[in-house]
């Protein structure tokens, strides 16, 4: 799949520029350079390795009240981004979106920028351009305060119905207080670098194809329209990831693939019993432990089931049975489910994507302080004004 690469603010910019460098270091290919980072500032920041110069847009240079950025402030960043989008336009007039799938705004949901400009971009994409408009959100942890709650709150309300799908990363998962063991080994910096590495292969490894065998591509290979077709409900959706190293001495994932077929195919072996649960571990960690947004996986209406590996290593038959685990697992029958052949590689990966999902605590909870610090605030409003 083709896509757009556009990073709005800071952490949605910092984002790009991380995919963007996997991507050319690596073999697949999802933007093709066709991307672009929109950030509010008097200043031009230089601190991107992979993003060049021209394809990077500051806005809000001459509004009076931004400085070092909008501060937080939504609603300055709204209107900024109003004011100046033809600017942005003239930008985005340069990325050939006719050769493109569709187009992915990155950005932060915490943050004045991220939230009130990405809004504003998504809603003018949708305008622009007759194809998919996908977002990927990163939520703001608890630490971050509750401006940053009530921008995430707020904005969800507006990106998600119109977006045509918006992929969410929560940041407490992976770099705040629920990060776990690794997490509190490292620094704040080092967090939100390793997070925002595992966020972007995850978006490669779903979205993006390319340094494949062309004789290994056949009716099981999943294109673009697969995931279009899952993603079409729109609302909130989730990734789920887990790898593991080939055993060289156990024939690989085709006899896991194999055996976890009803009876364990036509010879089940010790070695192919205990290759099955290895698969099935696998599957299961995606879909639960290994998810970019904590979610009850059966609220999902559509589900992308992907495994990868050396293309002799998977079989019609192995990702049929993996999708009939997700099946199981997700409490849906709107599964689609595809090999990725990576000729070369030594590991086999699942990929899941789970789509519209509705049960997600870690919104609710937000949005639930969103609207406490809300009426705090009010209150105070209320008490000023009688003073």
């Amino acid at each position: 799949m083709k896509l757009a690469l556009v990073g709005v603010g800071g952490a949605g910019s910092r984002l790009v520029d991380v995919i963007r460098g996997i991507e050319t270091n690596g073999d697949r290919q999802l933007c093709h350079g066709n991307l672009l980072t929109i950030d509010i500032s008097h200043t031009i920041g230089d601190d991107f390795d992979h993003v060049p110069q021209e394809q990077r847009v500051t806005i809000g240079d001459t509004h009076r009240e931004v400085d070092d950025g909008v501060g937080g402030d939504q609603d300055l960043a709204v209107e900024v981004s109003r004011a100046d989008f033809p600017e942005i336009r003239r930008a985005l007039d340069a990325i050939a979106m006719r050769k493109l799938d569709g187009i992915l705004v990155v950005t932060g949901l915490g943050g004045g920028t991220g939230s009130g400009a990405g809004a504003v971009l998504i809603e003018r994409l949708q305008e622009m351009y007759d194809k998919p408009v996908y977002v990927l959100g990163v939520l703001p942890g608890t630490n971050d305060g509750s401006r940053a709650a009530l921008n995430a709150a707020r904005s969800l309300l507006s990106i998600v119905p119109a977006a045509d799908s918006t992929l969410l990363f929560d940041n407490d998962r992976w770099v705040g207080a629920d990060a776990g063991i690794d997490g509190e080994d490292e620094d704040t910096e080092r967090r939100y670098e390793r997070a925002n590495r595992e966020l972007a292969s995850r978006i490669l490894t779903l979205f993006a194809r390319g340094g494949s065998d062309p004789s290994s591509i056949g009716a099981n290979t999943l294109d673009s329209s697969d995931i279009i077709r899952t993603l079409s409900p729109g609302g909130v959706a989730s990734i789920g990831y887990a790898s593991t190293e080939l055993d060289d001495d156990s024939g690989g994932v085709l006899s896991w693939l194999l055996s976890i077929l009803p009876g364990g195919g036509e010879t089940e072996t010790s070695g192919e019993r205990t290759d099955a649960g290895k698969i099935q571990s696998l599957v299961r960690q995606s879909l639960n432990s290994q998810l970019t947004l904590p979610c009850e996986v059966s609220s999902a209406e559509r589900v992308l089931v992907v495994l990868s590996g050396p293309p002799e290593k998977l079989s019609r038959r192995g990702f049929e049975s993996a999708r009939q685990l997700v099946e199981e697992e997700t409490e849906t029958v709107e599964v689609l489910a595809g090999d990725d052949p990576r000729a070369g590689s030594s590991t086999v990966a699942a990929t899941v994507l789970l789509s519209n999902v509705t049960e997600v605590p870690r919104i609710d909870s937000m949005q639930q302080h969103a609207v406490e610090h809300e009426h705090v605030s009010e209150t105070l409003q209320v008490s000023e004004e009688s003073d």
